[in-house]
């Protein structure tokens, strides 16, 4: 997880903060001795040294400690850069169905198993982000805030105890045993009292987060029916819960900080009254004092570098078992796909849990054929999507240019089978940065090619700054949320064109007709619509049933013989009040 450059800087940090904190230790005992001895009214010849060293230790103290600040967040911001790097890649390729199986690890990388679809889901959307950031920073808090003032402390707490035990060694061994029982002890304790809490205020974070979020989102759909008070009572219940936990933890971490400052006091103390046993002058006893005092300081930040440690544990945990789970990057050998590829599915089938949403799947699309996938809702029309594009796994086969799927490279599988999903997202960019997503490189004329075709140029031009006006998904319609993700997806010019519901929101003369201008494309095209009256332009309808392929054929033939199709067929039309009997629009 982290490389030789920053074990260096990081070692550097270290070197630098425990000289830093032995500068304040030799500060004191320098300052203390000067003014024992400067009370015995010797030649100032004698003291010289020591005002030469109070001066010098202020002085590189400083320094010192600017310099482990700098090494230290150059090397853990270096860790933190790299490792969002790693995470990304490890969780792109745990999340690609065709990455190797050999290894598993907590977030279920490697293909799919059958019922397992589900966990993939949550996944991509409940995890995501958190790995991604506060995991990921919870690595640089474990350098900065643990790792780092833990050996800083008991490196200074060591020279600490080896200066007075060259001094006095009964003295040393008291102050040992001071500095064992605040270095130690402690943060033993705080461990131990925040491992429960930490797991608490976790769950009542989250039921915090889930509630507001509720009253947030829900809360013109609350004030209709009535519930608005009773969903911000349980926010507030929620919030309540939080507080006093998080009330809890600080007086836990209060009452560890006050036990540190006892020991500290009560080991001063000590090492006083031990050196006038041992007969020490009066200046030993007050440079021995004062140094025991600082020593102690020193290691009682472990206290709370043991406390932070255990709440930063799980993230660790899930990083690190990500980085450890996931599979290794494709073969670079794998076969080209070519321009044009033809797709073929063989027995596929697609479980989510005890849900069967494709159950023995066979569908040849060969080359530049325009297949409409059509049934009722739960149909699978969805997941068969996702299965061309390689996003789901399957127990059957599924063949590319004649090869299976998993034998060419995943990045060769997106961009030649890709589309419109239904989990498409707007960004919070400009309409330009929105649609070159698809391809960077598209020129201005690229981009209104693509949303003239999708019916969204006109509304583009129209908006105040043009392509490079600022929009976000939940500021559109949706219809023009719609034409946006579809813009994109032709912009893209993927051989195999894939689009879920791409007319949604549009009204009906729009939609039709934009689906009917879809289907004369002279790419591969497989459409998910449940609309049918512009799927006479279709070379082939295939419906779905309960996962199963229960229909197949031309538009024509489909409305002329009795089933699911001729069904929806009738449905649809009565809807829009006209005659079933008509086969075209």
């Amino acid at each position: 997880m982290i490389g030789r450059r920053h074990l260096t800087g990081l070692f550097w940090a270290v070197a630098a903060g425990t000289g830093g904190e032995l500068c304040a230790v030799g500060l004191i005992a320098a300052a203390a001795w000067l003014i024992a001895r400067a009370g015995q009214h010797p030649p100032l010849s004698a003291l010289a040294l020591a005002i030469v060293g109070v001066r010098g230790f202020a002085l590189f103290r400083g320094g010192l400690r600017y310099a482990e600040r700098l090494s230290g967040h150059d090397a853990a911001l270096g860790v933190l850069a790299g490792l969002r790097v790693r995470v990304y890649e490890a969780l792109r390729r745990s999340m690609d169905p065709h990455s190797s199986p050999a290894r598993t690890g907590p977030v279920g990388p490697g293909p799919v198993p059958r019922g397992q679809g589900a966990s993939r889901k949550a996944l991509r959307d409940a995890d995501l982000v958190q790995r991604m950031v506060a995991d990921v920073e919870g690595v640089q808090d474990l350098l900065l805030r643990c790792l780092l003032p833990a050996a800083v402390a008991w490196a200074v707490a060591l020279s600490a105890i080896g200066l007075s035990v060259v001094l006095l060694p009964a003295a040393g061994a008291v102050l040992a045993a001071g500095i064992l029982l605040a270095g130690a002890g402690l943060p033993a304790v705080a461990a131990v009292a925040s491992r429960s809490g930490a797991r608490r205020s976790a769950g009542a974070r989250s039921d915090l987060a889930v509630h507001g979020l509720d009253v947030a989102r829900g809360a013109a759909d609350l004030a209709a029916f009535g519930a608005t008070g009773r969903f911000v009572a349980r926010a507030d219940a929620a919030a309540a819960r939080l507080e006093r936990l998080e009330r809890r933890a600080t007086v836990v971490e209060a009452s560890v900080n006050a036990l540190g400052t006892a020991v500290q006091g009560l080991t001063a103390l000590a090492v006083l009254w031990t050196a006038q046993r041992q007969g020490a002058d009066g200046v030993l006893v007050t440079v021995l004092s004062l140094t025991a005092l600082v020593a102690v300081e020193s290691v009682l930040p472990v206290a709370e570098a043991a406390r932070r440690l255990i709440e930063l544990r799980p993230a660790v945990r899930r990083v690190t078992g990500l980085l450890a789970s996931a599979p290794p990057e494709a073969d670079s050998g794998s076969p080209a796909l070519g321009a044009r590829p033809g797709i073929e599915l063989v027995g596929v089938r697609v479980a989510y849990g005890e849900t069967v949403a494709l159950d023995g799947v066979d569908l040849r699309i060969p080359a530049g054929r325009k297949v409409a996938i059509v049934g009722a809702s739960g149909a699978g029309k969805s997941t068969l999507l996702a299965v061309l594009s390689g996003e789901v796994a399957t127990d059957g086969t599924v063949l590319l240019a004649g090869a299976p799927q998993e034998d060419y490279d995943p990045a060769d599988v997106r961009a030649a089978v890709r589309g419109l999903t239904q989990d498409a997202h707007v960004f919070a960019a400009s309409v330009r940065a929105n649609l070159a997503l698809a391809r960077p490189d598209a020129t201005t004329a690229d981009l209104a090619a693509a949303a003239r075709r999708a019916g969204l140029l006109g509304w583009i031009t129209a908006l105040p700054a043009g392509w490079d006006t600022p929009i976000t998904g939940d500021r559109l319609s949706g219809g023009q949320r719609q034409r946006l993700l579809l813009a994109r997806a032709l912009l893209a010019d993927p051989p195999v064109l894939l689009l879920d519901e791409p007319a949604e929101g549009l009204d009906l003369t729009t939609a039709d007709r934009l689906v009917t201008d879809l289907l004369g494309d002279g790419r591969t095209v497989v459409l998910v619509t449940h609309r049918l009256a512009p799927l006479a332009a279709a070379d082939e309808i295939v419906v779905l049933d309960r996962g199963k392929v229960a229909q197949r054929g031309s538009h024509d033939e489909l409305v002329d013989k009795a089933g699911p199709y001729r069904d929806l067929w009738e449905a649809e039309s009565l809807q829009s009040g006209y005659s079933a009997d008509v086969k075209t629009w």
